[in-house]
């Protein structure tokens, strides 16, 4: 696919795009190998410093004004949209269309966050009037409102080149909430990453914003990743990724002289609960959806139902070879890098000698692509073997047999903290259902009934978080309008002269 934008590799800081000696090649599914100015901490504090000065004028912006910002971003995005593609379909793999539909999504959430803050209603405004005559002891006039947190640092996701990425959910919400944002740019889409930073700087100039309000710094090591979060500046950050490196980040957060905010989003297996009537009532309709979910775009979606729990007896064996046969016509897909290529094989490989499974299917994976796997496992063995419910990230799946409904609600009290679960269930099977929805809602953040999980619509009413391992915060979402609330923070003012409370909280 030709394209016309041409990636130099140089970071965006303050308004300027700027070199450095030292230098990383990007890793791409297709095409040349590029070479992107590898950041650090120097640059990063370049970014936080250029973000603070930013808030100092972006953080009273009226709303109207972030608004149109964020609009001028989407507009850009879109006036990019083919080299978007082209660039992107080389460094990850992931096909035009999935891309093309990504880029919608995300010119999409900026402007609902323009559309949000318009509204105005996420500030919670609150105004007790003042009781001067009241006794013994006169009340004073409170008004409260919520305010930005500050400098905001946000790590690009592997996954999601563009809606979880440079300008994707962490960045739009931020923005929105009037808060400058320096982002860690991923080193599968460093391409991508600089393109999307190419159309955020448009809006920047067009919209007359503080140059400081956005920045990208490129890299491929630690040293970035630690310093944005460990900055004295950076008062929150957004990170979507594994467990591993996101546990190790929101340590260095807590171990901050300032602890801050550490909103991550790390692992979920998303358990599908096939409940006994509607086992025996479609099945195979259930095993075919359940395949097809679980191998959608190479099982690399932080939703992927890698888990499924289906009563045991003649429903369970029909459900492993209808699963088995759907997942056997799917061929290799290619992973976003080569290194979650090689950690999907290790994770296939652990469980696949485990004696705690067997194989039902599993097809081959080399290089850079992946296969689907299907493992087979009773209820008692997998309670008993708490790393089967750990993430692989990729199309591997684990059926769990339960022995009963009993056993269904022993492995749903079993569960790590999820992003997603979904019953598939009949009318039959209201009882159980009514059991296991409150374990479940202390487990999952989204409870779905007789879909798949894959797909997460950006609305005001979802919830994409989950207690912990799925998210650092079960309380707060990464995707939908609630996800602003992570950047902002109430603050009263107690009988203040009108002139100078906030312009949303003046009478």
């Amino acid at each position: 696919m030709s394209r016309s934008y041409q990636t130099h590799g140089r970071h965006l800081i303050a308004g300027e795009w700027v070199g450095g000696t030292t230098t990383f090649l990007s890793d791409p599914a297709s095409g040349e190998a590029r070479p992107y100015a590898l950041g650090g901490a120097p640059e990063i504090d370049r970014a936080a410093r250029a973000a603070e000065e930013a808030f100092r004028v972006y953080g009273w912006t009226s709303r109207e004004e972030r608004a149109a910002f964020l609009e001028a971003i989407a507009d850009a995005i879109e006036a990019r949209g083919a080299d978007i593609t082209a660039i992107g379909t080389g460094e990850t793999g992931l096909p035009a269309g999935r891309l093309e539909g990504e880029r919608g999504r995300t010119t999409g959430q900026l402007r609902l966050f323009a559309s949000h803050i318009r509204d105005g209603a996420y500030l919670d405004r609150r105004v007790d009037a003042a009781m001067p005559e009241r006794a013994p002891v006169p009340r004073p006039e409170l008004r409260l409102v919520q305010r930005p947190i500050g400098p905001v640092g946000v790590f690009g996701a592997s996954n999601f080149p563009l809606a979880f990425s440079t300008a994707g959910g962490d960045t739009a919400s931020a923005l929105a909430a009037g808060c400058p944002v320096v982002v860690k740019g991923h080193p599968g889409h460093p391409g991508t990453g600089e393109i999307v930073a190419d159309a955020i700087l448009e809006a920047i100039r067009q919209t007359g914003q503080h140059p400081g309000v956005f920045s990208l710094v490129q890299s491929n090591t630690n040293e970035a990743g630690e310093a944005l979060v460990t900055h004295p500046l950076i008062k929150a950050i957004g990170f979507t990724g594994s467990l591993r490196g996101g546990r190790a980040l929101f340590d260095l957060a807590m171990r901050r002289d300032e602890p801050i905010p550490f909103y991550g989003e790390l692992g979920s297996v998303n358990p599908v609960f096939v409940l006994p009537e509607a086992a025996k009532v479609r099945g195979n309709a259930i095993a075919k959806g359940w395949a097809a979910s679980l191998t959608l775009g190479a099982g690399q979606f932080c939703t992927n139902p890698g888990i499924v729990v289906v009563p045991e007896g003649p429903a369970a064996d029909d459900f492993e070879h209808d699963a088995s046969a759907a997942l056997a016509e799917v061929a290799a897909q290619t992973m976003l890098t080569g290194g979650i290529a090689e950690a999907f094989r290790k994770g296939a490989e652990r469980i696949s000698a485990s004696n705690a499974v067997r194989t039902a299917h599993r097809g081959a994976s080399d290089g850079r692509n992946a296969a689907p796997a299907l493992f087979v496992t009773d209820g008692d063995t997998f309670i008993a073997n708490p790393e089967l419910g750990e993430e692989v990230f990729g199309p591997l799946g684990i059926m769990v047999r339960a022995d009963g409904p009993e056993q269904m609600v022993a492995i749903a009290e079993g569960l790590h903290g999820q992003l997603t679960v979904t019953l598939q269930l009949d009318a039959g099977d209201m009882e159980l259902g009514r059991r296991l929805v409150p374990v479940l809602e202390r487990k999952a953040g989204r409870i779905l009934a007789n879909g798949f999980p894959t797909g997460v619509e950006v609305a005001d009413a979802m919830m994409h978080g989950g207690p912990y391992p799925a998210s650092t915060n079960a309380s707060t979402t990464s995707v939908g309008t609630l996800a602003i609330r992570r950047f902002l923070r109430p603050v009263a003012y107690q009988d203040m002269p009108a002139e100078l409370l906030p312009e949303d909280l003046r009478p």
